[in-house]
């Protein structure tokens, strides 16, 4: 895959019209609680303020659901990304309009300028093309850096780069993501472990499937695994379960036998009376949990045994929890696999932790300088590995 980067361009003189994944979690003081989306915007920022250019950011912030609303309002997020810019960033209003054009009109070398979330306007997730076409008219260049909607036909992330020939190409953010991706799906070294976790088989088929291909080994835990245990004739008390998917499990086991790959399923569980931070607990045999018990982490016998595999493992993907690892009774599953990928990173181990949940916990452990790349994707970076096209790569793609 040919990916297209700013390195290649010189941007003295250019208005780069940047899509940047700004979707940040706000605390009720509207106030920035994790930065690292606006962090990882910041070295493609940077390069092209050093070339000369000017820079217009645009971004979605949550789910609004009927246009414009105070608390989805980009303009929280300004005074972050001033601080990590170390320099003043106007702001626009509106991202379409005349806030957006008179500001845009008048950037000289230097400045930065965020545009209103795109989101108060449906246009944007439907794809519209007279709203790309607006948000076009603002700048020279187009700059796609937004790997976690890259699964998205939207305005901004593929629309828009039809009106941007010959001057369309991705950020930083963009370009490390695909080729740590493309690393994990087509170069890994083996053995290359997949630990899968999360609640439910039927959100991950697709990527066990792809990966069955490629993997020697799939570490089961999570929500999904009680699934598997009871499609083998464990009673598992309360626990979360498909019943529907039962069937698709016993298929899953039987494809790896095939395909040569080991499935690694828990063997014990930490179980709570109840789901909550304070409940009672028990570890039992992950075959045997009383009713009224529903199992909320791997035990510890799982947990060392996971780490085994992943000790001798060359390449590593991570995508899910091994438990409700918010819960300090029911994190131990989870901190213990975040610490057997570190360790084997330390060896020499290229390890990638599939966004969503599994990013959050790697963060939760302050681990996530020490394995080789965290993917700000989640949805984005399954849909790849699932083989599928994404349209805010396809499109770019088409235009550079």
């Amino acid at each position: 895959m040919q990916i297209k980067t700013i390195d290649q361009y010189n941007f003295a003189g250019k208005k780069a019209l940047i899509r940047v994944d700004f979707n940040v979690p706000l605390n009720s003081e509207f106030q920035v609680t994790d930065p690292t989306r606006i962090k990882a915007a910041i070295p493609t920022i940077q390069k092209i303020l050093n070339d000369g250019g000017s820079v217009i950011l645009m971004s979605h912030l949550g789910r609004p659901k009927e246009g414009p609303a105070e608390k989805y309002s980009l303009k929280h997020t300004l005074s972050t990304l001033s601080e990590l810019l170390n320099r003043p960033v106007q702001f626009a209003t509106d991202c379409i309009n005349s806030p957006a054009a008179d500001a845009a009109s008048k950037l000289q070398a230097g400045d930065v300028l965020l545009l209103e979330n795109l989101r108060f306007y449906k246009e944007e997730e439907k794809g519209n093309i007279d709203f790309a076409k607006q948000l076009a008219d603002l700048g020279d260049v187009y700059v796609n850096d937004a790997f976690g909607t890259a699964h998205r036909a939207h305005a901004s992330t593929a629309v828009i780069a039809q009106f941007f020939k010959g001057n369309s190409m991705f950020g930083y953010v963009m370009a490390n993501e695909l080729n740590n991706a493309e690393k994990v799906l087509n170069n890994a070294t083996a053995p290359f472990t997949a630990i899968m976790g999360g609640a439910k088989v039927s959100d991950k088929i697709l990527i066990i499937d792809q990966l069955m291909n490629k993997v020697n080994h799939l570490i089961i835990g999570g929500g999904m695994a009680y699934t598997f245990i009871k499609a083998l004739g464990g009673e598992i008390g309360n626990s979360l379960c498909e019943a529907d998917k039962l069937d698709l499990a016993l298929s899953i086991l039987e494809k790896a036998k095939t395909k040569g790959v080991q499935i690694h399923l828990p063997t014990d569980s930490v179980n709570g009376d109840k789901f909550d931070k304070d409940a009672n607990t028990n570890t039992t045999d992950i075959r045997h949990i009383e009713e009224g018990w529903l199992g909320l982490d791997i035990g510890t016998d799982s947990a060392a045994s996971f780490a085994k595999v992943i000790a001798d493992s060359n390449t590593i993907l991570w995508n899910g929890p091994m438990g409700v690892f918010e819960m300090k009774k029911f994190e131990n599953g989870t901190k213990t696999v975040a610490n057997a990928i570190v360790n084997a990173t330390n060896k020499g181990a290229f390890s990638l932790i599939g966004g969503g949940d599994s990013a959050a916990a790697i963060n939760q452990f302050s681990l996530g300088n020490q394995v080789s790349y965290v993917s700000t994707g989640g949805g984005a970076l399954l849909e790849y590995i699932e083989g599928k096209e994404l349209p805010g790569v396809k499109m770019v793609m088409e235009a550079y």
